[in-house]
């Protein structure tokens, strides 16, 4: 199912599959989110929930019990439930099922609010463990930006902006998709910018970087500034993925990540994992902004 949203000249698509939004056009008819290609990938905008990355062996241990998921999680693969809408927004929701249960032993609600701003839109991911036992979880997003947005454009005439000056390095990735402890590869200088090029992410797969200064990242065309802003302060990572010669970029606040080489293989022992006890929720919000 569909959900169309509008504020303003701004438009916007929802869909209870993934509970993802799918679509944001501006008063020009300009689309912004990657509209998906399986050239490429044919994914949009997918919820990574209750994992984020991969696990290690694809296993992890919950509560003495070992559990497999796929990467990123389950929900993106889910129907959600619509449970609230207006002309410019929409909140759908995910509860646990038998399916769930068996891969995630949490009864849990994941509510996930899409809205239209004056300037874009914000995704506010509420977790709520509905259970008797401590919850376990990460989430983040995905959102795949076109880039380059307008014809006669090139990927690499675009840059990565950060709102405060950055020197930080991206992790390493294992060919298995594991963090490696320790590797970094210097990435960001003092000016916070990052030029885009193919050839990184042909060589990285992934540029994650964990704690940064800056609460906000834009992408944007380097000589007309023209582009997106994502606002991810409330996460601890953000991470930049594509394919090489695919046109768009995705942008991921994330709240956990993949397994790290020298884990403990215990969930809640996850860098950046978040645990809710019996009764309690937790909110935590990303907005992008036209530029």
């Amino acid at each position: 199912m569909i959900f169309e949203l509008k504020k303003g000249g701004l438009r916007a698509s929802a869909r209870t599959l993934g509970g993802e939004l799918v679509s944001l056009r501006d008063g020009d008819g300009l689309e912004y989110i990657w509209q998906g290609d399986p050239a490429f990938w044919s994914g949009q905008n997918p919820i990574l929930f209750p994992i984020v990355g991969t696990l290690k062996e694809g296993r992890v241990e919950i509560g003495g019990r070992t559990c497999a998921m796929d990467r990123h999680g389950f929900a993106r693969r889910m129907e959600f439930t619509p449970v609230d809408q207006g002309e410019d927004f929409i909140a759908l929701e995910l509860r646990d099922t038998e399916e769930t249960l068996a891969r995630y032993p949490f009864p849990f609600i994941l509510r996930v609010t899409h809205r239209l701003l004056d300037d874009g839109f914000s995704t506010a991911f509420t977790v709520e463990n509905t259970g008797t036992a401590p919850m376990p979880f990460c989430i983040g997003g995905h959102t795949a930006i076109r880039c380059p947005l307008a014809p006669g454009e090139r990927f690499e005439d675009y840059e990565l902006l950060f709102d405060l000056p950055e020197q930080a390095g991206s992790h390493l990735l294992s060919p298995e998709g594991v963090i490696l402890h320790g590797r970094m590869e210097p990435m960001l200088t003092e000016n916070g910018r990052l030029a885009l090029d193919y050839a990184a992410f042909a060589r990285l797969d992934t540029l994650i970087f964990s704690l940064l200064r800056s609460s906000s990242v834009s992408l944007v065309h380097r000589e007309t500034g023209r582009g997106v802003c994502l606002n991810f302060g409330q996460f601890p990572m953000v991470a930049f993925w594509t394919k090489p010669g695919a046109p768009f970029l995705c942008l991921e606040p994330w709240q956990g990540c993949a397994a790290w080489d020298n884990e403990t293989g215990r969930f809640e022992d996850k860098p950046f994992c978040l645990t809710l006890e019996p009764g309690a929720q937790k909110t935590l919000a990303c907005s992008f902004h036209i530029q």
